[in-house]
């Protein structure tokens, strides 16, 4: 990668390196460095890093300016912050897909578009930042992204059970999710769905609601309570 490039990279995450290298090897993906015969480093560590310096700083954030929210509420909001979907997103305001290294298959396979390597290129990113000027730059680099995020979901319940199932399952493309309406009862007025969440054919979550809405909800927070999350 050309010094331009990381230049320009720099300019786009409003940060100049001291020791340019940690940003070369956030933007280094391992299939890039298996084919080369020096086996350059590449972003797993740091993304391991970064993963941890996002928490914090997304915690931090949120945990003095939602002051009302209770800790399961800041649990949730904290996910939809740093959940694959948004470092995506994040990702993708500063084009950072365009400035990866990629091996030549990744490559072919359209690993620059790809959610998870672009989710996990943010993060190392962030550790390059972090270790390269520590928590005060880093910490204006993620809340540069997490204050308009926040823009969009202020209003929400932020209670999206349903989301955070679906990028579990996601993971495994050959598993299916599907929400079945398996009961409801009530008058007009009073109305009571109940509702099966199934994971191919397997049910793995049953809720109860006032809406069919609410009562997926209620089924993939059972759900995600059986997997542990």
């Amino acid at each position: 990668m050309s010094t331009r490039d990381l230049s320009l990279l720099e300019e786009r995450l409003g940060y100049k390196f001291k020791n340019i290298k940690f940003l070369e090897t956030g933007v280094t993906h391992s299939s890039f460095s298996n084919e080369t015969k020096e086996h350059v480093p590449y972003n797993e560590r740091q993304e391991f890093l970064g993963d941890a310096v996002l928490s914090i700083i997304v915690s931090d954030y949120i945990f003095e300016n939602y002051t009302k929210l209770p800790e399961g509420e800041l649990t949730k909001l904290r996910a939809s912050l740093v959940c694959e979907k948004s470092l995506c997103g994040f990702a993708n305001e500063i084009e950072l897909g365009s400035f990866l290294r990629l091996g030549h298959g990744e490559e072919l396979m359209g690993g620059r578009e790809r959610p998870s390597i672009l989710a996990d290129a943010f993060e190392a990113v962030l550790a390059a930042i972090y270790l390269d000027g520590g928590i005060e730059p880093a910490t204006k680099f993620v809340l540069g992204f997490v204050i308009k995020a926040l823009e969009h979901v202020e209003n929400a319940p932020f209670k999206d059970y349903k989301t955070l199932l679906q990028e579990i399952v996601q993971k495994n493309p050959e598993e299916r999710l599907t929400y079945v309406l398996v009961g409801e009862s009530g008058p007009d007025h009073d109305k009571r769905f109940e509702v099966d969440v199934m994971l191919n054919s397997n049910v793995i979550g049953h809720g109860i609601g006032k809406s069919k809405k609410a009562a997926e909800q209620h089924a993939a927070k059972e759900a995600l309570e059986l997997m542990g999350q």
